[in-house]
C-alpha cells in the first residue's frame, strides 16, 4: 500500500511540475542567494550554478536567458522530456515504445 502511494506521489510530482513552473514567471528564481556550497565557500561556479534559473528561462523560451545562466541546461532540459513521458506511460502500466524505452 505504501509503495502504490509513494509511486502516484512521485508520478503526480513529475507529471504537474513542468505545468505549475510554466505558469510562474521566469524570472522567479532569478533574485536570492546562491545555495552552491563550492559558490558560497569557495566562490567558484560548479556546473550546476544557475542551472535551476536557465531551466526557468529555458521552459519560457528565452534561450538567451538560459545560455547566459548555464550552458548545460540545452544538454539537460530536452533530457528530461523523455523522463517526463516515461511517466505517463508509468500510470497507464506501460513502459515507453522503442529505444527511449530501453534507455529510461
Amino acid at each position: 500500500m505504501l509503495r502504490k502511494v509513494v509511486f502516484y506521489t512521485r508520478i503526480s510530482i513529475t507529471m504537474i511540475a513542468p505545468f505549475i513552473l510554466f505558469l510562474m514567471p521566469s524570472n522567479y528564481f532569478d533574485k536570492g542567494e546562491s545555495v552552491c556550497l563550492f559558490k558560497t565557500l569557495a566562490n567558484i561556479d560548479c556546473y550546476g550554478c544557475g542551472m535551476t534559473k536557465a531551466t526557468m528561462h529555458f521552459l519560457h523560451f528565452e534561450f538567451q536567458e538560459a545560455w547566459g545562466f548555464n550552458k548545460l541546461s540545452f544538454i539537460v532540459v530536452p533530457l528530461l522530456f523523455p523522463l517526463w513521458l516515461k511517466s505517463f506511460y508509468e500510470v497507464r502500466g506501460k513502459s515507453l515504445p522503442g529505444i527511449l524505452g530501453k534507455l529510461t
